[in-house]
């Protein structure tokens, strides 16, 4: 594979690589880290301190040395960027072709293009994905299935704006090594993007746009800023040219919003509620804390939760103070043709949680499937009409506290065997499918990334470790978990017949021990897992 002195790509040469591995894009990734690989590694240890003290018996609180930033009502974030001024229909998923092609089809107004939680890290995936963009872009890329359904895309001016998610800083690419270490997956990600499809995003008269995730702090998207000024530099690119939502789905993120704002203020395309990562950061970062945080089963936390309505009222009212947009968060379930009675409950909480959103003042929202997209429009469309957003709903009545965005013990809902059940089998579906190549998986009428995996895992660690009993009395163990473990897997085994892989869910099996039983709280179930493929 192409490199230089210091920089040395391991994984393997496949077809048309070369247009993505170029010597631009090499120079590029090695710029970045030159300048900012120490730094994200400082943060990534901040981020392990601050976990110690939680763990320790610390609480959030909103920042005392950045008052100043959050009392100051003059500044705003940069004006609203060509393409992103209407969001209100969003739709999520991986970079394979069909997808790119469907997304981009879809009638959503952006196309978050994933290489994060909805996809798996595959060398492969890594690269073919970012082709896909750039063919897409180039308007030269098509699809056929193996039925013979051919897929090509609509006129330009139908086509969602694509919006780039890179791996969060704290995931690495093992197939690019610098110096020997081996390289951040967000700079790498990002780098290969602005190198192939910046100015043919701007020949479209948009620009490189991304959605930033699993960021902690304001100090975090500062780094990002400074990557997107070097990017912009070294390319000969306007700065200010990039546009960046970041996902506020970590809790402590969401103790300094507008501080993340400012910070990519010039940069700056909004955030979104990112309600999965949300949860799972809740549990992860006070998972030894006792019943305060713990939190009831998974499928039965809704948005309308006291902590949830406390964080995502606030997220609207930091954005249009600061003249951003705020984005709604996921709706995952998979339309099924085959089941009308679930499909029809199913869609009536779509349309209640989209309906919740669009009067609390978000100015779009995200849908996984692309038969979501006529309701999510038509919802948004009863509050928005003729307005690209509302931006101008100030939501100055809305005043919440460090008490109110921690109230998780305010949780209605209940911990039963089958929320046990459904967490164990969830995750050892999905990671059998992640370990495949398959990040955005559909189990039991929802689109699972790996997210809703966390959360899975991450609850029975805590039920374990908190001594936490079922509605029934039974105390949650991890006797009882290895139990229900092999009774899920027969039951996957006798749903899948001759399709069941074995030796796919043997290791899919390993990796959940090793997340939700072992005595260590894995801090990401996509770190081992990574090391688990190729």
């Amino acid at each position: 594979m192409p490199g230089t002195e210091r920089v040395e790509i391991t994984g393997p040469y496949g077809d048309r690589y070369d247009e993505i591995l170029t010597p631009q894009a090499i120079d590029l990734i090695a710029v970045l880290h030159a300048e900012l690989g120490p730094r994200r590694a400082e943060l990534l240890a901040a981020r392990r301190r601050r976990q110690a003290e939680l763990s320790a018996g610390a609480m959030l609180d909103f920042l005392p040395e950045t008052q100043s930033i959050r009392d100051d009502p003059d500044w705003r974030v940069a004006p609203l960027a060509p393409g992103l001024v209407d969001r209100r229909v969003e739709i999520t998923g991986p970079t394979d072709k069909k997808m790119t092609i469907n997304a981009l089809n879809s009638g959503a107004n952006v196309w978050l293009a994933d290489f994060e939680d909805a996809n798996t890290p595959l060398w492969d995936n890594m690269i073919t994905g970012q082709l896909n963009l750039k063919d897409a872009l180039d308007r030269t890329i098509d699809y056929a299935s193996d039925e013979g359904k051919e897929y090509a895309l609509r006129p330009e001016e139908e086509l969602a704006t694509i919006v780039v998610r890179p791996r969060g800083w704290h995931l690495d690419e093992k197939h690019i090594l610098i110096d020997g270490q081996r390289a951040s997956g967000s700079l790498v990600d990002f780098a290969l993007y602005m190198a192939a499809s910046a100015q043919r995003q701007l020949d479209k008269g948009k620009g490189p746009y991304f959605y930033l995730a699993k960021n902690e702090s304001h100090l975090e998207a500062r780094l990002w800023n400074d990557a997107f000024n070097l990017a912009q530099d070294a390319l000969g690119i306007p700065r200010g040219t990039i546009r960046a939502t970041v996902l506020i789905e970590t809790i402590p993120a969401a103790f300094e919003m507008e501080e993340i704002l400012y910070e990519l203020r010039d940069h700056s395309a909004g955030l979104n509620a990112g309600r999965w990562d949300y949860l799972f950061s809740v549990i992860k970062k006070f998972r030894t804390r006792g019943r305060e945080f713990v939190l009831p089963e998974r499928n039965s936390v809704t948005m309308t939760a006291p902590f949830m309505r406390a964080y995502t009222e606030l997220l609207v009212k930091t954005c249009h103070r600061r003249g951003a947009h705020a984005m709604g968060g996921m709706a995952a379930f998979i339309p099924s043709r085959r089941d009308p009675e679930v499909n029809a409950k199913a869609l009536a909480k779509v349309r209640e949680d989209k309906t919740r959103e669009s009067q609390d003042g978000f100015d779009g929202s995200w849908v996984a499937h692309p038969d979501l997209v006529p309701i999510c429009k038509e919802i948004f469309d009863g509050v928005l009409g003729a307005n690209p957003n509302q931006i101008f709903k100030l939501r100055e009545d809305v005043s919440v506290t460090a008490q109110d965005l921690l109230a998780v013990s305010k949780t209605p809902g209940v911990i039963t065997e089958a929320g046990l059940r459904n967490d164990i089998s969830v995750a050892l579906q999905y990671l059998a499918n992640w370990l495949g190549g398959n990040g955005a998986v559909g189990i039991f009428n929802l689109m699972e990334d790996a997210a809703t995996a966390e959360i899975s895992r991450s609850q029975v660690w805590q039920w374990i470790h908190n001594d936490v009993t079922l509605d029934d009395g039974t105390l949650v163990t991890r006797d009882l978990v290895e139990r229900l473990i092999d009774e899920e897997l027969s039951k996957i085994r006798a749903l899948t017949g001759d399709g069941f892989d074995a030796e796919r869910y043997g290791q899919a099996t390993a990796l959940f021990t090793e997340v939700a039983l072992a005595d260590d709280f894995a801090d990401f179930l996509t770190i081992p897992a990574y090391e688990r493929m190729p």
